[in-house]
């Protein structure tokens, strides 16, 4: 597994500042667990990635920028404006098992019996490399991603969730960032983890590199989880998970009809009397999660390995080389 990252090189993106592990993990609270499946004789890569916030239910805001996707607990997450279940990603036929396991997993721990719960799954499309078996991810997959949920610093690349995704003509998968912002009273850190799987051409440190041939044309999803401490309004959190999809045209996405493009932004503070926020403190926020998102989009691509499947299908790492 590659392990650089893009300020490794001493390169930066934007002008506000990370937090300690630049992840969604330096939003206090907030845990995320792993499990990744792959098997390289049979040609699979799947898995799953938790994002646990601290306390639940809370406030959460959903954006679809397109819709050609699956997640799970959408319509209600929009409706109520309320997170009631960790955040689970995976891949597009493993999103139902992950679903019903995920609800295993809360009647296990509820302290008296649940009559309704909606958990929320998302998912991107690993067909074009993982051939092998559409539903490897079993409910011990899940549980394990859940029980091993952790603060500092997240695994990115070919992991999670993350383990089949290609992105912008090269290998994907889990990146992570994060960043500090000062409004005009306080500093909050916004943390966001980025489910990279979308077709278009990266752009990079002012150039634009042409997707390899192979790549698939349209097929993807992406998915963008913020994080924030900081009590905020439900409309609001809409707004910021807005960012978080369009963040990702900052890094050259192309949003093709074929790819599902969700943001989810949540607050890790519940609160029955939620702050709005001052136009000029949103609009700081917003910077946060636009720089973060292409951070984590970029380091995604740098912590991802290179797969080539016995169908003579490639997926190729990003070359450290373009970063000088």
């Amino acid at each position: 597994m590659r392990t650089r990252r893009l300020r490794d090189f001493g390169h930066t993106i934007g002008i506000l500042a990370p937090g300690p592990h630049n992840a969604i993990t330096d939003v206090p609270g907030v845990l995320v667990g792993q499990t990744t499946v792959i098997d390289e004789a049979r040609d699979v890569y799947s898995g799953v990635t938790a994002i646990v916030p601290p306390e639940l239910p809370t406030a959460a805001g959903l954006f679809v920028g397109n819709g050609y996707g699956k997640l799970v607990g959408a319509t209600q997450l929009q409706e109520l404006a309320e997170l009631e279940t960790p955040i689970l990603l995976t891949s597009t036929l493993n999103t139902f098992r992950v679903a019903d396991s995920l609800l295993s997993w809360l009647l296990d721990r509820a302290p008296e019996p649940l009559t309704s719960v909606n958990p929320v799954v998302g998912e991107v499309n690993n067909g074009w490399l993982s051939t092998g078996d559409p539903r490897p991810v079993t409910g011990e997959h899940v549980y394990a991603a859940l029980d091993g949920a952790a603060d500092g610093p997240v695994e990115m690349g070919n992991v999670g969730g993350g383990a089949g995704a290609c992105a912008l003509g090269f290998k994907a998968g889990i990146g992570s960032a994060s960043r500090q912002v000062a409004l005009s009273d306080c500093e909050l850190t916004v943390g966001v983890l980025v489910q990279a799987n979308m077709s278009g051409h990266l752009r990079l440190l002012g150039k634009t590199f042409a997707p390899a041939p192979e790549q698939p044309a349209d097929e993807g999803s992406c998915v963008v989880v913020v994080a924030l401490d900081l009590p905020c309004n439900p409309r609001q959190l809409e707004r910021i998970a807005a960012r978080g999809v369009f963040a990702l045209g900052q890094v050259g996405a192309a949003f093709s009809q074929g790819s599902g493009d969700y943001g989810l932004a949540f607050s890790t503070i519940p609160d029955p009397a939620p702050r709005t926020l001052e136009p000029a403190d949103l609009d700081r926020v917003f910077a946060g999660v636009l720089e973060a998102v292409e951070e984590a989009v970029i380091d995604a691509l740098l912590a991802a390995d290179t797969v080539r499947t016995s169908l003579g299908r490639q997926a190729l790492a990003l070359p450290y080389e373009l970063l000088g």
